[in-house]
């Protein structure tokens, strides 16, 4: 993408892009989806949204990739009993979605998976399906984290639920 049309995009995106997007019922929605995920495994799940860069950043270059693996310290998803901490972070002015796991799960599931993921969720947003698309990607994380990190004992929430708009 040409530099110029990224820094405008980024530039001129606003937190009420975010909220038209996914408005509270589909923040309520999301939580609902998190909270219900957790219950299946011992992983923990977050959800972080941004509607663009600040100029810094942009000025830097970072990637959604870099931004994401910023959030996820920042939201200190790796600190986990299990290092079993999944970001999933949507950058809504370059449409992209990363998935940021911990040590723990990332050894375990092969970096094509969590890129499939990613796709199917962008895919779902080109066709303006916000919602549905971050509740199929928790879905299929769910799946994952199910399949490497099953319940087997009492589980705490480690971390909130809470769906974060940066």
């Amino acid at each position: 993408m040409n530099k110029l049309i990224r820094y405008f995009k980024h530039l001129s995106a606003t937190r009420w892009q975010v909220k038209r997007r996914l408005p509270r019922h589909s923040i309520i929605a999301i939580e609902a989806a998190i909270r219900d995920s957790e219950k299946a495994h011992m992983g923990e799940l977050r959800f972080a949204v941004e509607a663009g860069l600040d100029w810094p950043e942009l000025f830097k270059g970072v990637s959604a990739r870099d931004r994401a693996i910023e959030v996820f310290s920042h939201l200190r998803i790796w600190d986990t009993e299990h290092n079993s901490g999944v970001l999933i972070y949507l950058l809504l002015a370059d449409h992209k979605v990363e998935i940021v796991a911990d040590r723990g799960i990332n050894n375990q599931v092969i970096p094509s998976a969590w890129i499939a993921i990613c796709r199917e969720m962008e895919n779902n947003f080109r066709a303006e399906k916000f919602e549905s698309g971050i509740l199929c990607g928790i879905k299929a994380i769910t799946q994952l984290l199910q399949q490497y990190y099953p319940v087997n004992q009492h589980k705490r929430n480690e971390i909130s639920n809470d769906p974060v708009i940066l």
